[in-house]
């Protein structure tokens, strides 16, 4: 349980200062966060703060599919935006293409280290990966087709709000889902019976590989 817990919380933190690192290259945003800078622009307020409100909203939203939350559901809605804030008034802004661009691919390749280690530690998906998995129990449609019809949706809508699409946008589309595959894999802890904590219904490496 230490070690679980030690690897969820980690994970988290990564996971925000991985979005601040894309957000200070400056060469567009992963899907999520497309809309999140829109409505940040939006509203004025943090991008940090945004994340944590759409988090939980989103949560909310699992309530009609009768999906119950985990430790790290709950926990990646409060951590995630906090820890992005946090990275974002300590880390420089890099100048310059040589420097945005080493930034941005640093910031992607941690963002699947930090979803390996926050989703292998078996404590529940992110709000976001919920949301996908309820509506394709409920709809009977494909992960792949709910999942790109969600984040089709999600970067259009943040788009149109202001937010950022760019090649790092198609880049982190790409990149994401085998990185966090192979972090999956090389952070997987061994199951045991005194496991009681809610956790996606499948094995970590099943399940959706975005926050």
């Amino acid at each position: 349980m230490p070690r679980r817990l030690t690897q969820l919380y980690a994970g988290l933190v990564l996971y925000g200062v991985s979005c601040a690192l894309i957000l200070l290259g400056g060469l567009g945003l992963e899907p999520w966060n497309v809309l999140h800078q829109g409505l940040s622009e939006l509203t004025g307020l943090s991008m940090g703060v945004v994340m944590t409100a759409v988090g939980a909203l989103v949560l909310l939203l699992w309530i009609p599919f009768k999906q119950r939350p985990g430790l790290g559901t709950v926990s990646n809605v409060v951590v995630i935006g906090f820890a992005m804030d946090a990275a974002l008034l300590v880390l420089p802004e890099p100048t310059g293409l040589a420097a945005r661009i080493p930034v941005t691919i640093a910031g992607i390749v941690l963002n699947g280290v930090a979803t390996g280690l926050y989703i292998a530690a078996r404590f529940g998906p992110g709000p976001r990966d919920g949301i996908m998995t309820g509506l394709h129990r409920v709809t009977g449609l494909s992960i792949r087709l709910v999942r790109t019809a969600v984040e089709v949706t999600v970067v259009t809508t943040g788009f149109l709000l202001g937010g950022s699409v760019g090649v790092a946008t198609i880049a982190y589309t790409l990149a994401i889902g085998p990185l966090a595959q192979f972090f999956l894999r090389f952070f997987a802890l061994p199951e045991t019976d005194g496991d009681s904590t809610v956790v996606a219904g499948s094995a970590p490496g099943r399940v959706i590989l975005r926050r």
